[in-house]
């Protein structure tokens, strides 16, 4: 323990912690918050939170998860192969399979377990079968920006239960440069060999550049790999792109089936704590046999099922997306117009999605100037400043108004000018 300690002890000396904030109630973007250390209470207004299409504080979400606990309870209580399946769980996996054009879709607790139990299903098929041998190795290409649910799935798919419990052929990944087509295309070139199981996986959003996955161009490169599987997490593309929200497909215009036509397998994943007001994941595919399969995984099969009110208020969330598409439109309108204002006012805002991230200049610590605004404007803004750009992370969301967009834009030009010192060279 010692080590630990004089290890903590010297992230905090050098600031790598992050500032801890305690939320005491909310209504819409404005947020009343204690600050941990200190304790001290303010009332801010919310440019961090990714309830990108307001539906947390939804009266139709809230009522439809009170309903679910007081006929169901608050918990399962089991994993869904045993006494922990409802009947809200058929109900959400088809909304999703609906929603997606996909026909069968699979139920996690988040994306971290679905992406791992998406490995062990596709690349180890970990239950022995007699009469069946498994002798396919896999390649995994992965996006080197992707989530770290998935980078944490890939890195360890060749240590699953397949391979700790029996033998299962080999998994080898490989990383692609960030959104670089022709990247991909050497890699599968250089290291597919002719008798792999082929998957390519990357964000359909990228959660901290705010740009889209090229998935046409992607498509064009994976044609040419019959049976190629194409998984795309939709964590932030869900309810954010596309006319009604539906995801990369309906923002490129395509539909999962002109994937397959071109012999793709796509998959997709979709996540509730974004647009679907409350927390889980699921997996949906047009191949009925991987559904049994991710339901027996050790994620799946070894822990509990969506409790009854998260079931409740994603299945609500989707039904509202479904119902009025004008709230993916609002939310568009202002990514474009908060986009266009930081622009506008000098800052380099990157991507093109509501994850609006602002890449500071250098001699500006990310968390000092989340601190700042938040201090003389009363704005809360994510500083992310542990990666190679260090940058603010806005998330606007369909809630806010222009007056809220000005606010924040008029905070940010003041706070850099009290900030910005740039360093003068000799």
């Amino acid at each position: 323990m010692k080590i630990i300690k004089e290890y903590v002890q010297r992230w905090y000396e050098s600031g790598l912690d992050p500032d801890e904030y305690i939320c005491l109630q909310k209504q819409g973007n404005l947020v009343e918050i204690e600050e941990a250390t200190t304790g001290e209470r303010r009332t801010v207004l919310n440019f961090c939170t990714n309830d990108v299409l307001g539906l947390v504080q939804e009266e139709a979400v809230k009522q439809a998860a009170i309903d679910a606990i007081l006929k169901y309870g608050t918990s399962n209580s089991s994993c869904s192969v045993l006494s922990g399946r409802i009947d809200l769980h058929q109900q959400l996996e088809d909304e999703i399979s609906a929603f997606k054009h996909l026909p069968h879709t699979q139920l996690f607790m988040n994306a971290w377990m679905a992406m791992q139990a998406l490995m062990d299903a596709f690349c180890h098929l970990a239950i022995p079968v007699p009469g069946f041998q498994h002798t396919q190795e896999t390649l995994i290409l992965t996006d080197v920006l992707n989530h770290g649910c998935i980078v944490s799935a890939v890195v360890n798919a060749g240590t699953r239960s397949g391979k700790v419990f029996g033998h299962s052929p080999r998994v080898r990944v490989k990383a692609y440069r960030h959104c670089d087509v022709a990247d991909l295309a050497r890699k599968l070139h250089r290291y597919a060999r002719p008798n792999d199981r082929i998957m390519v996986i990357s964000d359909a959003v990228f959660s901290m550049d705010g740009d889209i996955a090229p998935l046409p161009q992607m498509l064009d490169v994976l044609h040419n790999y019959e049976g190629s599987v194409l998984v795309m997490d939709e964590a932030h593309a869900s309810g954010a792109i596309g006319a009604t929200g539906r995801g990369i497909y309906e923002h490129f215009g395509i539909l999962p089936s002109d994937a397959i036509a071109r012999g793709v397998v796509p998959l997709i994943m979709t996540t509730f704590s974004k647009f679907a007001a409350s927390a889980g994941a699921a997996i949906s595919t047009h191949v009925a046999e991987l559904k049994p399969l991710l339901n027996v995984s050790p994620t799946s099969i070894g822990t509990i099922s969506l409790p009854p009110p998260l079931t409740a208020a994603a299945l609500e969330s989707i039904r509202q997306v479904r119902k009025y598409p004008e709230q993916v439109k609002r939310l568009q309108d202002n990514t474009r117009y908060l986009r266009s204002c930081l622009t506008d006012r000098g800052f380099v805002a990157i991507g093109e999605t509501n994850v609006v991230p602002v890449i500071l200049p250098p001699e500006i610590n990310p968390k000092m100037f989340a601190r700042q605004i938040m201090e003389d404007h009363g704005i809360w803004v994510s500083p992310i400043w542990f990666i190679a750009k260090p940058r603010i992370r806005i998330t606007v969301n369909a809630l806010h108004t222009r007056e809220d967009m000005e606010r924040l834009v008029t905070g940010m030009v003041a706070t850099r000018n009290l900030l910005y010192k740039p360093t003068i060279s000799a």
